[in-house]
């Protein structure tokens, strides 16, 4: 059974299939998830959804995660999870309470104690507050509170761009000043996670992600010659020699990474990841100080577009003399139209569309 057929909008968000983001349809409704598999596998599979579902799957938590790690397939947990979840909306289809209100005095006065200056969204039925915090970067980041109408006998729902989770504790005696505060404790804890992905995105062109979040972990950065370098980096131990990748044609890049492999043990952890990075790999990154972003946006040689959806050009010609770079689905269905190509297991050999040299193409996961 294919986990497409159940859950069609559920999308692969990149090659190696280690996350899942899009949403699940049960009576009528579609509702956001992402499953992340770190190590591709279920048995470390973690489950994350919007916050209303959130709240429709209280006291389910636990059972969810257990079923998702120990299940056979990502299809038949997708299947279990519907079925749970339309057991829980069938036995939440009453009314929900309204908050009593006591509800709406209390958040007043726990707001004025935080401070209005801090507020930077409240709804209408006040049980959604965004708040906001400057961190000592100067960086701002918001956080989204959702509250129960039992608030605060039922702790909140809390939505941040942190890198890791947000758990935040909670108690009948607890407020918006403790969420709050919590927060900042969090944002202490990344400070030089962002610090050194800041000095990435400041003097180096990173194509992916085009606009970064402060939860986004991953950077590809421009090499030139239509070859770059994505790494992901560990929020907890940002100074730690971060998991790197080289994209682009074989004769550009094999000589980068055996740079990286061979010096790995001159790898700093007092020195920033910018400075390591381009130390070991002996080369200095393109910097917008001297470059223009355009000069790194090569189109794909066979849509002629640079992004493809949420794609850009990451396959290119092995010949030294073409260099020219492919969106890895163009090339997989260019080369498979033909009839002198030839495909073994997820692999396609075939020419190059622009000057007829050997290419090979592996299948895109997201197929």
């Amino acid at each position: 059974m294919d986990f497409l057929s159940v859950c069609p909008l559920l999308i692969p968000q990149n090659k190696e299939k280690t996350m899942y983001d899009g949403f699940v349809s049960v009576c009528g409704n579609d509702y956001r998830i992402c499953i992340q598999m770190p190590s591709g596998q279920l048995k470390s599979a973690s489950l994350d959804c919007e916050w209303k579902l959130k709240h429709t799957l209280r006291g389910y938590e636990d059972i969810l995660q257990k079923r998702l790690q120990q299940s056979p397939s990502l299809a038949s947990f997708l299947v279990e999870f519907k079925s749970i979840l339309e057991k829980c909306l069938q036995s939440n289809q009453a009314s929900h309470p309204q908050p009593p209100p006591k509800f709406y005095s209390r958040l007043i006065a726990e707001i004025e104690r935080l401070g209005w200056d801090r507020l930077v969204y409240i709804d209408p039925s006040f049980q959604k507050v965004h708040l906001k915090s400057t961190d000592v970067g100067e960086r701002q980041h918001i956080i989204q509170v959702h509250l129960h109408p039992q608030h605060p006998r039922e702790g909140p729902v809390c939505v941040t761009e942190l890198p890791v989770a947000f758990d935040v504790r909670w108690s009948s005696k607890c407020d918006l000043e403790a969420v709050y505060h919590q927060f900042q404790q969090a944002l202490a804890v990344y400070q030089e996670f962002w610090n050194l992905l800041d000095e990435i995105d400041q003097n180096t062109w990173v194509l992916e992600p085009e606009k970064p979040t402060r939860n986004a972990t991953r950077r590809r950065i421009a090499l030139g010659n239509n070859a770059s370098l994505q790494i992901d980096v560990d929020p907890k131990h940002p100074r730690m020699l971060p998991e790197c990748r080289f994209l682009g044609a074989d004769h550009v890049i094999n000589p980068l990474r055996e740079n990286l492999n061979t010096r790995i043990d001159m790898w700093d952890l007092a020195d920033t990841l910018l400075n390591n990075l381009q130390r070991l790999i002996d080369l200095k990154f393109p910097s917008p100080a001297n470059t223009k972003k355009e000069d790194f946006s090569v189109e794909c040689g066979i849509c002629y577009a640079y992004r493809l959806e949420s794609e850009i050009p990451d396959k290119a010609c092995d010949d030294s003399r073409c260099g020219q770079p492919f969106h890895q689905t163009c090339l997989y269905e260019w080369l498979r139209a033909l009839p002198t190509s030839r495909q073994s297991f997820n692999t396609i050999f075939g020419e190059c569309p622009y000057c007829s040299k050997p290419i090979t193409v592996k299948m895109p996961t997201s197929r």
